[in-house]
């Protein structure tokens, strides 16, 4: 019999473990697919060793505090002390397709434990005195174990198993509840009343056309869920940081002009104000990105190493269409790049398990519909967007249509702004409505005015 060689790649070992050295980012990619016994290389199992350790300790990674680590361990000289620390780094130009190494060595990993293990049987299937029942229990024990360590089991459950867990997941919604609402808080009272609140695990699309105001409704939505007390993740491809701060989020605060805002001509009350709002503001669990070359690796990596801290419960997206599509594939076009992107979005909101809110554009045919009101039809560049949401929320604003009443609920158009709920996977359809400033910088619940009312009440 030809004898077997174990398969490892010490190379690729080095090359993962340089990647986290770099970049403090890297080890949240591995650190779920990863053990140290994945590494071949007694050397680079250690480092990995400490590495993993310190990840989960939530202590900072770099050249210098992993050698500390290994130091405090009594292992810095068995792996060849700092020298080998900065070889392996030197390795490295980024973290580029980390993840696909990784599963590479767990690969290679699990082969070599089914080599072993099957080695074992082997004598055991040779050897007479053993037990041939004794010796098909331990098969069945090795399958299982490679199976598990392949992620294959963990996925399958019985109906017993599954119901289990359903009902202890609507046992933490009736604990958890407050007023009816289950997950995030919108900010909307009717908007909470339909969807319980945004939902662990789903992807949550709101559309618009340029100008209707989805940034200035992505930020109520997260500064209403932040001010609940969840931590909030804003990764925003269209405007600075500070502009945001500036426009949106002071200015809806303090209720202070945003014309004054921008042109600096604030009175000392406005001053006073704005001072006010911003240590209010700056109390809440807001993270916010304005990396405008992101990628949807680039947020499932910085969302996992958040949510690593306990600092990631929803995530907010402006826009999709922003996103760095840049593929190994040359050859897809852009309607493909938009649809895997919001596939990625998608796997991210279940593997995390929080609601991940995509905002996006609507085609151009929306100006041509009746009060400018849009469909699903209209989503820009991809049917994938709607196939893979739970939740899309379509916006408009009828008085751009150039109409003083909305033809639908009758309302005046100033100030109103429409929810259309196009899908909802778990909930119901329909139209909700809310009111904006004319800058689009506060938003709170609709309520028709006394004259609408007198109007519209009959006797």
């Amino acid at each position: 019999m030809n004898e077997i060689i174990n398969p490892q790649d010490a190379e690729l070992e080095e090359i993962v473990l340089g990647a986290c050295l770099l970049e403090s980012k890297a080890i949240t990619l591995v650190a779920d697919i990863l053990r140290p016994e994945a590494f071949y290389t007694e050397t680079n199992n250690e480092i990995y060793s400490a590495l993993q350790s310190m990840y989960r300790a939530g202590q900072a990674i770099d050249i210098m505090t992993v050698k500390e680590e290994l130091a405090r361990r009594g292992k810095l000289e068995f792996i060849g002390g700092l020298y080998t620390l900065v070889r392996i780094s030197s390795r490295v130009v980024s973290s580029a397709h980390l993840e696909f190494h990784a599963r590479i060595l767990k690969q290679k990993y699990i082969r070599r434990e089914a080599i072993l293990g099957f080695h074992k049987l082997l004598a055991l299937a040779a050897d007479e005195t053993t037990d041939i029942d004794d010796t098909l229990a331990d098969a069945h024990t090795l399958l299982d174990r490679l199976e598990k360590e392949c992620g294959n089991s963990e996925h399958l459950r019985s109906m017993l198993q599954l119901m289990e867990d359903t009902v202890k997941l609507i046992e933490v919604r009736i604990a958890s509840n407050k007023n009816g609402i289950t997950g995030l808080p919108t900010g909307f009272a009717d908007l909470d009343l339909m969807t319980c609140g945004w939902q662990p695990a789903d992807e949550i699309v709101i559309a618009a056309r340029p100008a209707v105001g989805k940034t200035a409704f992505a930020l109520h939505l997260a500064r209403a869920a932040a001010s609940a007390g969840y931590h909030i993740a804003v990764y925003s491809l269209e405007m600075q940081g500070e502009r945001l701060g500036d426009r949106w989020l002071l200015a809806a605060t303090s209720g202070v002009n945003p014309d004054h805002l921008r042109s600096g001509q604030l009175t000392p009350d406005e001053q006073q104000q704005i001072h006010a709002a911003s240590i209010e503001l700056s109390r809440l669990p807001i993270h916010i990105d304005d990396n405008p070359s992101v990628s949807m690796d680039y947020v499932r990596s910085s969302a996992k190493l958040l949510r690593s801290k306990g600092q990631c419960d929803g995530i907010i997206i402006d826009y999709l269409q922003l996103c760095d599509m840049k593929s190994d594939q040359n050859n897809r076009n852009r309607e493909q790049e938009v649809a895997q992107a919001s596939r990625k979005a998608k796997m991210l909101a279940k593997e995390l398990n929080i609601p991940v809110i995509l905002l996006s554009q609507l085609n151009r045919n929306v100006e041509g519909h009746p009060d400018n009101r849009p469909s699903l039809s209209d989503l820009r560049e991809s049917g994938a967007i709607e196939q893979d949401a739970d939740l899309v929320l379509m916006l408009s604003r009828p008085a751009l249509s150039g109409r003083a009443t909305d033809r639908k609920s009758t309302y005046p158009t100033e100030g109103l702004g429409v929810i259309g709920i196009a899908k909802h996977r778990n909930g119901s359809t329909g139209e909700l409505y809310f009111r904006h400033d004319p800058s689009m910088t506060k938003l709170e619940d609709y309520v028709p005015g006394i004259e609408w009312m007198k109007k519209n009440t009959t006797a």
